[in-house]
């Protein structure tokens, strides 16, 4: 009989991490498998300890560890790859059980629980098949004690809870006993390393001073469902509800891009639900740095597109703020679509569609030319000089035109006069407002005269038009309702309107923080209001573009639809919580939007990742600074490339090295030196994408938006430059609400680029560190070369 195979996402882990030939001989296992699981070559046995769990030979040396989940409905056996092993670390007393809460399939392996607390619970361990030149184990010899000395246990670390507290929440039935007696983190980081995804949220929740009845809310009850009774041992059902990788040749390229890839596509249980929701409306998920906002939007477009009727257009529209972006978000889903079902979805930013609306309502050879905000700010600041008008700053004016005059698209200086400009700041009379008015109108026939116009302006236009558009479909619809639904083919012959129909049935949108008001009204129209219309991802922690939206005045109405994600699987526990003290200085973040009336807050962000404590690097000038870089980066380069051949294998260290700096001409200077200086290779991270096939990936903090890198380098973080107090003190007197607003804006920066890290990062500066930094006042160059960042609780 043959058999279909699929791989555990856990196993898919352990694969990455395996030798080149080991990962060559899995491959061949697994044809052998298919093709016959009762070959004699194979070995397939079961375990003692749990008889649903079979180990089979890849080689000499490596065991394929694997459940069995019954018959497909094509006569297949249907075998689940839960784990890759030498055979010294394989142990009976391995088991897979079916979750009762998530009612997935989880494999629990005790072989990487701290001894200590094996011994605490009076576990021992049983190979299943040793080393045939092993040496026997002998007892220690007996000493003879004279006094014995009384020693006071150590507390557990989960005092007060029980174990049927832990099993209701959903903790793995073999570690409920092993989590009671675990007494300090470092033996809790063991026992999880190898728990089932729902054990460590839980595990880590409670540890991290969460209550039982908050654990349950946030994280047991997102991921609950109902199980039939026939279900609770059914392997087969629980197969059919777990995360799981069907194994094929197609694998083997999966696999050889290494473990980083693995988080960019894995869809937790709790966003699995978020995902294949229906909702009845606009939804929006938010959550902080690495907690899978990304993910999670593009498994909803992949959710979205398998359950397209056949065809050949393209009714699903990914967007988001930023180019290089763009690109990230296509080569990530074409790892999760099928190369049919990615032509189906359109994938832009948002820029570039609003100029493909523009090109589509445009005669030829009148469009205008599309300027950014530096240099529609130098024209306005030259407007001024030409006036003598030295009462307002250019970059209040562009702002005040930008986000209150096109922001809610007022055509005329009384709906200017009659418009709410919240979270403006400073406030404006009536008699300024005329002048402000008077102003921008010379401001924009300027530009027009010049055949120019801004982003914002080409937003704002392209909104125009597509609620036009709207509006359209709309008549024709009530229309069609009130002649009882008969068809209107001689009215649509005469106005041209027969074939006009909404642009895409799904839009999804990332990073939705960074878009204009102009931007939401243009989605809004492109879309028709109903089930699963709009779906929306972001974090305005991490709002680095002085953009203000709230989007129930443009149309998108979230309320009761909005969740909120607060595990991050990507960035470290150390990194998450210093970068969290980046915009919570003082333990006490003020209260950034949520994208509509309420509020958000970092309360209750944690992460399941463990690594080394970000690093601090004062540095006597710029130059040492670059030095210290180098050294750093080769070092980096070093670890990637020679590997352990054990927990950390040999890696490509393009990709997964980068260096963040604060401006553009500091990307010039960093290049410059690693190439020419330090022997290493560079690309550069652009508004396009990456330039070049260097190994370290270099860019400003804003090109860092959305990307992720195992090992980042933040360089120039220094005072007056993070933030610019040359831009941002003159705000100080004149506009505090304006200054808090340009602070707030400089430390997201910062949170964002320290936040791009996987595994390690460190910062460094010359001259005073960023007040930004926590404890920066006690960095200094005459203090230890290169310092931990250090958190007031450790």
């Amino acid at each position: 009989m043959t058999a279909r195979l699929s791989l555990y996402e856990k196993a898919e882990h352990e694969l990455y991490k395996l030798d080149r030939s080991v990962k060559g001989k899995f491959y061949d296992f697994c044809h052998r498998f298919r093709q016959n699981p009762d070959h004699p070559g194979l070995d397939l046995k079961p375990l003692k300890g749990d008889g649903r769990v079979f180990r089979a030979k890849i080689d000499q040396s490596y065991r394929a560890l694997l459940a069995k989940a019954g018959v497909d409905e094509h006569g297949q056996e249907r075998w689940l790859v839960v784990a890759v092993r030498h055979r010294k670390h394989v142990y009976e007393e391995l088991s897979v059980a079916i979750n009762r809460v998530t009612g997935e399939i989880e494999f629990v392996d005790l072989s990487v629980v701290g001894q200590s607390v094996l011994q605490r619970a009076g576990v021992t361990l049983t190979p299943v098949d040793p080393a045939p030149d092993a040496e026997p184990q002998q007892q220690a010899p007996t000493q003879e004690v004279h006094e014995s000395v009384a020693v006071e246990p150590a507390a557990p670390l989960l005092s007060g809870i029980t174990g049927e507290e832990l099993r209701s929440l959903g903790v793995a039935a073999q570690l409920i006993g092993l989590a009671l007696a675990v007494t300090e983190s470092g033996e809790l980081d063991q026992l999880v390393s190898g728990a089932p995804l729902l054990t460590k949220d839980i595990l880590y929740g409670l540890a991290a001073g969460m209550s039982i009845d908050e654990v349950r809310r946030e994280i047991t009850t997102p991921v609950e469902v109902e199980l039939a009774d026939t279900e609770h041992d059914d392997l087969g059902a629980a197969l059919a509800r777990t995360t799981v990788t069907t194994i094929d040749d197609d694998l083997r390229v999966v696999l050889e891009e290494g473990d980083f890839r693995a988080w960019k596509v894995f869809l937790h249980p709790a966003q699995a639900k978020l995902v294949n929701r229906r909702y009845n409306g606009p939804a929006r998920v938010s959550g902080g740095p690495g907690t899978g906002k990304t993910i999670v939007a593009l498994h909803r477009v992949k959710h979205l597109a398998q359950q397209l009727p056949p065809g050949h257009n393209k009714p699903i529209l990914l967007t988001t703020f930023t180019t290089n972006l763009t690109v990230d978000l296509r080569a990530r889903l074409s790892s999760l679509l099928e190369p049919d079902l990615v032509a189906r979805v359109e994938i832009t930013n948002i820029d570039k569609l609003a100029a493909r609306v523009l090109n589509e309502n445009s005669l030829s050879g009148t469009g205008k030319q599309r300027i950014y905000d530096s240099v529609a700010i130098g024209i306005l600041q030259r407007l001024l000089f030409e006036l003598d008008e030295k009462r307002w700053e250019p970059e209040f004016l562009y702002e005040e035109w930008e986000q209150v005059i096109l922001g809610q698209s007022l055509g005329n200086r009384k709906a200017y006069f009659d418009a709410r400009r919240a979270g403006r700041g400073r406030s404006v009379s009536r008699p300024e407002r005329a002048q402000i008015w008077k102003i921008l109108e010379q401001f924009t026939a300027r530009l027009d005269k010049e055949n120019r116009e801004t982003w914002g302006q080409a937003a704002e236009r392209a909104a125009r038009f597509e609620m036009e558009r709207a509006a359209k479909i709309k008549a024709r619809q009530d229309r069609k309702d009130e002649v009882g639904g008969r068809d209107l083919i001689h009215r649509d012959d005469s106005s041209g309107m027969r074939y006009i129909a909404h642009r895409y049935q799904h839009v999804v949108v990332d990073e939705a923080q960074d878009l204009r008001p102009a931007h939401w009204k243009m989605l809004r129209a492109m879309v028709a209001p109903g089930p699963d219309d709009m779906f929306i991802a972001g974090d305005t922690y991490q709002r680095i573009y002085d953009q203000q939206v709230t989007l129930g005045t443009v149309g998108v109405n979230i309320r009761g639809r909005s969740s909120r994600l607060t595990l991050s699987y990507r960035t470290t526990k150390e990194i998450l919580a210093r970068a969290m003290q980046v915009v919570d200085a003082k333990g006490n973040a003020p209260a950034y939007d949520d994208l509509d009336d309420g509020t958000d807050t970092l309360a209750g962000y944690r992460s399941v990742l463990r690594g080394p404590v970000p690093e601090l690097a004062p540095c006597d000038t710029w130059d040492d600074e670059l030095t210290q870089l180098a050294t750093t980066l080769h070092a980096w380069r070093e670890e990637l490339t020679s590997g352990d051949g054990g927990n950390n294998p040999r890696r490509d260290p393009r990709g997964n090295i980068a260096v963040c700096v604060a401006d553009r001409d500091s990307v010039n200077q960093v290049m410059y030196y690693l190439a020419t200086e330090a022997g290493v290779t560079v690309a550069e991270l652009t508004k396009d994408g990456i330039k070049g096939d260097g190994e370290v990936h270099v860019g400003t903090m804003h090109r860092f938006k959305g990307l992720e890198y195992q090992k980042l380098a933040i360089v120039g973080a220094r005072d007056g430059v993070i933030p610019r107090t040359a831009v941002i003190d003159r705000y100080r007197e004149s506009d505090p609400q304006r200054y808090a607003r340009e602070e707030r804006k400089a430390r997201s920066l910062l949170f964002v680029a320290a936040t791009r890290a996987r595994d390690t990062l460190r910062i460094s500066w010359h001259g005073a560190p960023s007040p930004y930094i926590p404890d920066s006042e006690r960095r200094t160059r005459g203090s230890v070369m290169n310092q931990v960042w250090i958190s007031p609780k450790e």
